[in-house]
């Protein structure tokens, strides 16, 4: 699976290009706050983990919705053997997944 982070397609499209603007709407629109080396790491590089207030800011800011910020690219395994799912239906002898 792959994700890609795109803050900055996002930013620019609604023609904010610097971090203290995008700064500053999340604090008008959001009532939060970030540091400004915060901002720079989100600008910067995909983040590894992040907080939902911070998610949810960044939505209200930019009045966008997560899977604007997130595109996902599924990667395909055509090797089954590396298939958890289909491991799992190998081992119960059928196509379902055991009950949890």
């Amino acid at each position: 699976m792959a994700l890609e982070w795109r803050l900055r397609k996002v930013m620019a499209d609604r023609e904010i290009w610097s971090g203290s603007e995008l700064s500053r709407l999340m604090k008008e629109k959001a009532g939060y706050s970030l540091s400004a080396p915060s901002i720079s790491a989100l600008l910067t590089g995909s983040p590894k983990q992040m907080k939902s207030e911070t998610m949810d800011a960044l939505c209200t800011a930019l009045e966008c919705t997560p899977a604007d910020l997130w595109q996902h690219t599924p990667t395909y395994t055509p090797n089954a053997k590396n298939n958890k799912h289909a491991k799992l239906s190998q081992a119960a002898g059928n196509d379902r997944l055991p009950p949890i």
